[in-house]
């Protein structure tokens, strides 16, 4: 057990420990925090494969009083570092990826060019390294009975864990908040694309019982019929929807209510920043306006928790690296608390 005698939570954070500045090894913690420096497939902006570093940093900053959760962080946090290795394959591969993208997006025939053939190849298996590597990484974890999260890099990061927890599970579901479905298949020739994550994690994952994303304001029509023909696997819950009945007269609780009730007992997390409002994740590599406050999301993830249902794990994606932290900042508090949540 970590010696807590001579750590004041009250006093400035120590950076030479570990994330929000808690003194605890991996081995000490309760939960642990896989860094997963990954942004091959973007469509937009780039950046969030350096996000874990940046919100690290931040999180610093973090007070480590939660009035939901007062003595959570005693239970231990725990982040890993970042494995340098995957982050020079991410920026390789990324620079082939954006060469395919802009070749590809000039109605360029593909079988016409040896060389791009060979970039999607490459970025292909890179797709399914980086999902093995997820993978190998909360499974070890899990059989050590630790609660396990990842903080990313973009989206296609999370079908890694989901298949560690399928083996865990029979049956569980997730909580997806996203401006986007994430329900395209082979986005961009990308067969493990981050628009690709939640499809593939339905068609390869049959413990996944039910998808519920919340916040979805931007989406093709292959998504729509995909949620149409699910048979209620997937339950959207568009923006667009939300303010409506926001208008009409219901509350949060209400919807929230609703949306709880939609899940089984045992449930996953997935929480892509562009979620939320632009003014809180300036740099997201795809923003979209409208999205939520942090503490309307927050106030979810709690009512999820009330209802007596089992949080399983979590991922928090997409956040950016800008001019400033502001992105940093604000991704190392909904960390902070859905840590919190993950122990209470």
């Amino acid at each position: 057990m970590t010696d807590l005698s001579q750590f004041d939570p009250n006093s400035v954070s120590n950076p030479n420990n570990n994330i929000f500045g808690l003194p605890f090894s991996e081995e000490e913690s309760r939960l642990v925090i896989i860094p997963v420096p990954w942004e091959v497939t973007v469509s937009y902006g780039a950046g969030t494969s350096r996000a874990a570093e940046h919100v690290f940093k931040a999180s610093m900053q973090v007070d480590l009083f939660d009035a939901d959760v007062p003595d959570g962080w005693k239970q231990g946090f725990f982040m890993r570092e970042t494995d340098k290795r995957m982050l020079l394959k991410s920026d390789y591969l990324r620079k082939e990826a954006e060469l395919y993208i802009d070749y590809i997006s000039k109605g360029e025939p593909l079988e016409k060019n040896k060389f791009m053939c060979k970039s999607l190849k490459d970025i292909n298996a890179g797709g399914v390294a980086l999902n093995q590597w997820v993978y190998e990484q909360a499974r070890d974890l899990l059989n050590r009975e630790k609660l396990v999260a990842l903080l990313g890099g973009d989206h296609s990061i999370s079908l890694g864990i989901l298949k560690a927890l399928a083996e865990k599970h029979s049956d569980f579901g997730i909580l997806q908040i996203d401006a986007h479905c994430d329900l395209r298949k082979n986005y961009e020739n990308f067969t493990y694309s981050h628009a690709s994550v939640m499809y593939n994690a339905l068609e390869e994952l049959p413990q996944i019982s039910k998808l519920v994303q919340v916040g979805i304001r931007d989406y093709c029509e292959e998504e729509w019929q995909y949620i149409c023909n699910s048979q209620y696997r997937v339950v959207t819950y568009f923006d667009r929807a939300i303010k409506q009945r926001q208008y009409e007269g219901e509350t949060w609780k209400q919807i929230v209510d609703d949306i709880v009730d939609k899940l089984p007992q045992h449930v996953y997390i997935s929480f892509d920043v562009d979620g939320l409002d632009r003014k809180l994740c300036p740099n997201t590599g795809t923003p979209v306006h409208g999205g939520f406050e942090g503490e309307e999301v927050l106030y979810l993830f709690r009512k999820v928790r009330e209802s007596g249902r089992t949080l399983i794990g979590f991922d928090l994606v997409e956040i950016g690296v800008g001019q400033s932290d502001w992105d940093s900042v604000v991704g190392a508090q909904m960390l902070w608390r859905l840590c919190n949540l993950m122990v209470k």
